[in-house]
């Protein structure tokens, strides 16, 4: 029995990830793929006239079971992989980009869709004329309307490109899990946290080594480059983590840059635009590289002083404990943190005994059920594909099951660096009957230890908010289709959800549900909730540098009209020149380990995260004017959860706001002024 073409009882529908084994996957992709297309075939081959419930709406729901079988294979790819799922990714992902593009060029349905959205689109229900306009300006962005040789060559840069950006992620994860630093002197991990030093004695151990082992996982990086004593430790750790796929090995990403790049470019220029990001913003809120080059303008003339002052003080305070100037790359961080302990009397090490993992969640938890009534059961008998996995029933305030929940939150090899949220089956409506949709959060938190439990830096409860908030688009999802459903919005919209979570662990009465110390109990003090608030502003001018060197880069490769020809080094140079506040180190990059533009799906999009930061202040500013766990606020801005894409964003956010929103909140927030 194939549990991926078989799918066990479950209960709500639950993959079994007990019963799935790698070699289920092809021939699991091959069978729905197959009933796919003749799903397909019978739309096509309907011998009445074409409507939106035999053409449009059949096809939505064409796809189900390979979109479960798709997002399964895809998400353990990325959060429990191995050597043998990597090497059917390779089969997997073009297979699937061939259906895919397969189905976009099927010439009959497109004609039937275009008679849809001809004659029916304005006498449907406001969902089935979004789900009209969408599908059918999907199937022209991705070349229904393309004819003969430029047909074809769309299908080869299609496949080409699923192939490219599964390549270049597979050289992050080699490179990630290659590097090993160990030590058997406790003297050169001075300054590091406790828990990880003892996590390296622990892995090094289980290597069957003498003293420390450390890797390049996240948790452990940050340790090292905010906390290690030694500059040439930070040094090490600095040049192998931006180093990733810039050595000349068989890792190196720069000629997968270079054709990724301009096969976008080839691909939208045969669709009818300029370049990748024209194509991509076309549909997003922001709509043009124009607007979005214009938004990274205006930011970063407000950001580039206050990131200069920030360094600028960084480097005094540096420079009076006898450090050498002019800092480094690899300092920054570590006097960074030292200047916030002064200056705030913030340690994040100080912070941790009150950030237990376990009591964050529960505040995550917590904070979901006063504002929508939430509630999480914990269920062990629900099936995981691994053992650190936990499981969660979700329901609504009625006692109705709205959700699966997974969360997934320590590092291990075969997983990938970072955080993320996800989905194993999307929300949708059949026949009645609603499914709902199974979500899961993955992150990269320090692990237990023999002594301690998870205990959280005050970024990681940042991030855990993030994600979850990312989880409660997903779980509160209401709607007919699923391509309209949850998470499937604009990609500038999408982090709203999850950047306003945020702004809940900075209030006092939010803290005051889950920060206590996992030894006494004790509520987090006061003088540090105050610090935390302060935390706020401080060096926001460099952050807010830092994610605009991303988004500048991003669109540096993607709004390009003309070919790519030469060093990768030398274009990042140029393009980053702006927001480089120090000089570049030899060996290292950033375009060629930046998964999210690469591998993910914000190529042309990482400006998104700026903007939506200031969708997420001007929102949230709201609750600060009506109440943090304001009903009425709250039941407001579960619109905007429960919606998805059945709504444009503008309306959605104009609902929720009044009006259109304003920078001058995030501006304020960030302690910069315009």
């Amino acid at each position: 029995m194939n549990p991926l073409i078989d799918f066990p009882a479950t209960p709500h529908q639950a993959l079994a990830f007990d019963r799935i084994d790698p070699e289920h996957f092809l021939p699991a992709l091959e069978h729905w793929i197959k009933v796919s297309k003749e799903r397909q075939d019978a739309i096509v081959a309907n011998s009445e006239a074409p409507t939106f419930e035999n053409t449009v709406a059949a096809l939505e729901f064409s796809s189900l079971e390979l979109n479960k079988v798709s997002s399964c294979f895809f998400n353990l790819n990325s959060a429990e992989t191995n050597d043998t799922i990597q090497e059917i990714a390779r089969t997997f992902s073009p297979k699937l980009t061939a259906f895919s593009s397969e189905t976009l060029l099927n010439e009959p349905l497109f004609l039937r869709i275009q008679t849809v959205y001809e004659s029916e689109g304005k006498d449907l229900a406001l969902e089935a004329q979004r789900l009209l306009k969408e599908t059918y300006e999907s199937f022209v962005r991705n070349g229904a309307a393309l004819k003969g040789d430029d047909r074809n060559r769309l299908t080869v840069l299609n496949e080409e490109l699923s192939t490219l950006s599964l390549t270049f992620g597979e050289h992050i994860l080699s490179e990630t899990k290659a590097f090993h630093y160990h030590t058997t002197s406790a003297e050169d991990l001075q300054g590091i946290p406790e828990d990880v030093v003892e996590s390296a004695a622990q892995l090094a151990e289980q290597q069957g080594k003498e003293g420390y082992a450390l890797g390049l996982d996240m948790p452990t990086y940050m340790a090292v480059m905010k906390y290690a004593d030694r500059s040439e430790l930070r040094a090490h750790f600095y040049r192998a983590y931006g180093s990733r796929g810039a050595k000349e090995n068989e890792n190196n990403n720069e000629q997968v840059i270079t054709d990724l790049v301009n096969k976008r470019m080839e691909r939208a220029q045969l669709l009818g635009f300029d370049s990748h990001a024209q194509l991509t913003l076309s549909k997003r809120m922001a709509k043009t590289p124009h607007t979005v080059l214009t938004f990274l303008d205006h930011l970063l003339a407000v950001a580039k002083p206050a990131a200069e002052k920030d360094l600028e003080a960084v480097a005094d305070y540096a420079s009076a404990q006898g450090a050498e100037l002019p800092l480094q790359p690899w300092d920054f961080s570590y006097w960074s943190e030292k200047f916030k302990m002064e200056r705030l009397s913030l340690d994040d090490q100080a912070l941790k005994p009150y950030f237990k993992l376990e009591n964050v969640l529960a505040g995550a938890f917590t904070v979901a059920a006063r504002l929508f009534g939430l509630r999480f059961e914990h269920n062990t008998e629900l099936p995981v594909y691994h053992k650190d996995v936990d499981a969660y029933e979700v329901f609504d305030a009625n006692g109705n099951f709205l959700s699966l929940f997974y969360a997934d939150f320590f590092p291990r090899d075969g997983k990938r660096a970072g955080a993320w949220m996800t989905s194993y089956q999307s929300m949708h409506t059949m026949k009645g009957q609603e499914v709902r949709p199974h979500i899961s959060i993955v992150c990269n938190f320090t692990k237990p230890t023999a002594s301690k439990p998870s205990l959280l830096t005050f970024n990681e409860v940042t991030t855990l908010f993030h994600e979850f908030g990312h989880a409660l688009h997903g779980m509160m999802a209401r709607g007919t289709y699923p391509s309209l459903t949850g998470t499937s919005v604009y990609w500038d919209f999408v982090e709203l959800p999850s950047q306003i979570m945020e702004n809940w662990c900075y209030q006092p009465e939010a803290l005051a549900l889950f920060a206590k110390h996992y030894q006494t109990g004790a509520v987090l003090p006061t003088e540090f909730i105050d610090k935390i608030k302060e935390s706020q502003t401080f060096l926001e001018g460099y952050m807010t540098l830092r994610q605009l060197n991303f988004g500048y880069l991003d669109m540096s490769w993607h709004h390009r009209t003309d070919r790519f020809e030469g060093s990768v080094a030398a274009h990042e140079k140029a393009a980053t020149e702006r927001t480089s506040l120090f000089s570049e180190v030899a060996g290292t990059l950033s375009s060629t380990a930046f998964s999210h533009i690469f591998q993910g799906g914000y190529s042309a999009g990482y400006y998104s995260y700026k903007w939506a930061e200031v969708l997420d202040a001007d929102a949230f500013e709201r609750f600060e004017e009506e109440g943090l766990f304001n009903p009425n606020v709250a039941a407001d801005f579960s619109v905007v959860l429960q919606s998805g894409g059945t709504v444009p964003p503008d309306e959605l956010y104009r609902n929720f706001r009044g009006r259109d929103p304003k920078v001058d909140a995030l501006l304020k927030r960030a302690g910069i002024s315009a």
